[in-house]
């Protein structure tokens, strides 16, 4: 039986899987660059942020949720990505990073840009700033990221094709965003946060 099928048995709701992947070891692929697929990287038992994304989509696609991530730009070229789910007409999202606030989040953003935003203010530190993000259907990259044995570089070329949408702030915001990480460090967990 497939890891993935084993695990929605007892993880039915997007907030369980949440819970369950911050339990596990963040990949930092220290034997070189990975991008699993969801079963490799749960049998492996460590996963970064897109390995994630392809883990949350595989085991809740067995409850009806369809397999969308969300690709988070940044100036920096250190993208993160997200799954992303809709409940009650609310946006929410799964997330694993070495980053608190990059972390999943509850359906409650009415949009996807929404969504997109509630990472902005985290994601700021010496190098890092989102500036554009963009939804994708995983089965559309054509890459097997449910059970491939090898990487599934193709889902992450898809991702970085895809034209994105921009998420633009003021200078002035950024500036103290940035000011406020290099005097404090990271902003700390939020309530609102997974």
């Amino acid at each position: 039986m497939k890891i993935t099928q084993k695990l929605a048995k007892k993880l039915k709701t997007p907030r369980q899987v949440q819970e369950y992947l911050r339990r596990l070891p963040y990949n930092r692929e220290k034997k070189g660059e990975t991008l699993s697929s969801a079963e490799t990287a749960l049998r492996r038992g460590s996963l970064h942020c897109f390995e994630a994304a392809f883990a949350a989509a595989a085991i809740l696609e067995y409850h009806g949720y369809p397999p969308l991530v969300m690709s988070l730009e940044s100036q920096d070229n250190l993208d993160h990505v997200i799954y992303v789910f809709k409940k009650r007409n609310r946006w929410g999202a799964i997330a694993l990073s070495r980053d608190e606030g990059l972390h999943g989040r509850p359906a409650r953003y009415r949009s996807l840009r929404d969504l997109a935003w509630s990472y902005y203010n985290p994601y700021v530190d010496k190098s890092g700033k989102i500036t554009a993000y963009q939804v994708a259907h995983l089965d559309d990259c054509q890459a097997d990221w449910r059970e491939s044995k090898r990487n599934v570089w193709k889902a992450e070329k898809y991702l970085i094709k895809l034209k994105h949408n921009p998420l633009k702030s003021s200078k002035t915001r950024y500036k103290k965003l940035l000011r406020n990480y290099l005097q404090r460090g990271p902003v700390p967990r939020q309530k609102h946060w997974w």
